[in-house]
């Protein structure tokens, strides 16, 4: 995938705010796009330890430091911080005019980096929408992700695009007012998804203990158990046909109208766990509410 025009941007200096999971993921694919890292910040002994194993070449510097040496500026701090470090910058005037800033946050467009804007500097959001856990795949999924891209002007946008493009994501335009929008949709799809899987992984290890069968495990509270495979099937064919077939992907027994099975799951998911049993009513009735399920479906999840 060719970048805009087919230019490619001059080799650019990187500094990246902070050393975390994102940021050096991100200085990772920089740098095999032949961009150098040139310097990153890090204060735990975590991020100095990433630092150190995703870029070892790249020296630990202060932040103003870091900002000195940049061509491009990555801000990949939590959303938090974002504003308080831009001011900080902004009154430290280590920000050259001319740099590239960029921040990885997705609630925010460029309006958080006025204060650098004012300044002379180029402002530019890039998200990646992707999860990202500090192993290795982190790496190598940027390939097939898509950034939310916001800038200033067509300048920009092109910087930003050609930016994407190179280290294999895809850019996706984003207002600066649908910031919010967008990423409340990315951590409903994302976040939301584990405490659902979380919660059934609960409830089916309560269902089949006891019951193991050649030597399977339910391996307590943690990954790899009958209960994860037994899931993961099913959750990941529900996914890829909510992908392809949309509202067509709705099965089980609210979409089919059977108000006496979720009845029935609710008694069970309450004697095992409330909380559980109520998040359950939750989705099941967002659910009834998209499937259009009859009156008696509601009934039961009113009680």
């Amino acid at each position: 995938m060719g970048t805009p025009g087919g230019i490619r941007p001059a080799r650019l200096k990187v500094g990246i705010i902070s050393a975390g999971r994102v940021g050096t993921a991100l200085g990772v694919a920089l740098e095999r796009a032949e961009h150098v890292v040139v310097a990153c910040s890090a204060i735990s002994t975590e991020s100095r330890t990433r630092a150190e194993r995703r870029l070892p070449d790249t020296p630990v510097l202060p932040v103003h430091e870091v900002a000195d040496h940049s061509e491009l500026l990555l801000l990949a701090v939590p959303d938090a911080e974002l504003a308080s470090l831009v001011t900080g910058l902004a009154a430290t005037s280590s920000v050259k005019p001319g740099t590239i800033v960029a921040h990885t946050s997705g609630a925010n467009g460029v309006a958080v980096l006025a204060p650098l804007a004012e300044q002379g500097c180029i402002p530019l959001a890039i998200h990646p929408a992707m999860t990202f856990t500090g192993g290795d795949e982190d790496i190598v999924r940027l390939a097939d992700t898509c950034f939310g891209v916001t800038a200033a002007d067509e300048i920009g946008y092109a910087i930003a695009q050609s930016l994407v493009l190179e280290i294999g994501g895809e850019p996706v335009g984003v207002r600066e007012r649908d910031r919010t929008l967008y990423h409340a949709a990315l951590a409903h799809a994302s976040n939301h998804i584990v405490t659902v899987v979380a919660d059934a992984l609960e409830a089916l290890r309560a269902a089949l203990a006891g019951q193991e069968l050649l030597g399977q495990e339910l391996v307590g509270d943690n990954p790899g158990g009958i209960a994860e495979r037994v899931i993961a099937p099913l959750a990941r064919a529900a996914l890829e046909n909510t992908l392809r077939r949309g509202q067509g992907a709705l099965t089980g027994p609210v979409a089919r109208g059977d108000a006496v099975a979720v009845a029935g799951h609710l008694a069970a998911l309450g004697d095992l766990d409330p909380e559980l049993a109520e998040a359950y009513r939750a989705v099941a009735l967002r659910t009834a509410q998209r499937s259009h399920a009859p009156a008696s479906v509601f009934e039961v999840l009113a009680r």
